[in-house]
């Protein structure tokens, strides 16, 4: 597993003063994000860079950051198409209260439904609004499952096992 967490990728700038659109990967925006905050940009085929976190807000299904130092569109151009990773390190565990995970630590974990049928793995975790969404990349097929994470749904995470227990609602898995 490697030290590097992604916490999510700058797409585009956004208007002339240095902002950059980022979607997020991070299960906690508001901490990710901080003015003050550390992060590594990671481009490919270059070097990584530290940045440091100047301003951060949501817009639409975006969050928007400026960097210290970057002041203007032309510097903010090069970061482009890059992903914002954080250390390991820079978790902060103690945080988490009980039934609370990690982005990272869900993802790769295998769903079974309570009958004990294998669904698959969980791919990624959307964050579209009420809830999360986990995207399980199906066994038996090459389509996606999407799985709300409610407790209706979601009955157990054992991340010592590597593997979830759902309780599916009707027309959930019709593949």
């Amino acid at each position: 597993m490697s030290d590097w967490l992604n916490v999510g990728k700058i797409v585009n700038t956004h208007g002339i003063r240095g902002e950059v659109r980022v979607i997020s990967r991070t299960d906690f925006p508001e901490l990710r994000f901080a003015e003050g905050s550390k992060l590594t940009v990671f481009q490919e085929g270059k070097s990584s860079e530290t940045v440091i976190v100047a301003s951060w807000r949501q817009h639409k299904q975006f969050d928007l950051l400026t960097f210290e130092k970057v002041e203007n569109v032309n510097e903010a151009e090069k970061f482009k198409g890059s992903l914002l990773k954080i250390h390991r390190d820079q978790l902060h565990e103690n945080e988490l209260e009980t039934g609370e995970y990690y982005f990272h630590e869900i993802v790769g974990l295998t769903v079974f439904t309570d009958q004990g049928e294998k669904i698959g793995t969980v791919k990624e975790i959307l964050t579209p609004g009420a809830n999360d969404v986990w995207v399980i990349h199906a066994e038996d097929s090459k389509k996606e499952v999407l799985i709300p994470y409610i407790e209706e749904v979601v009955k157990e995470i054992d991340l010592k096992e590597n593997k979830v227990i759902i309780t599916p609602m009707e027309g959930l898995l019709d593949l």
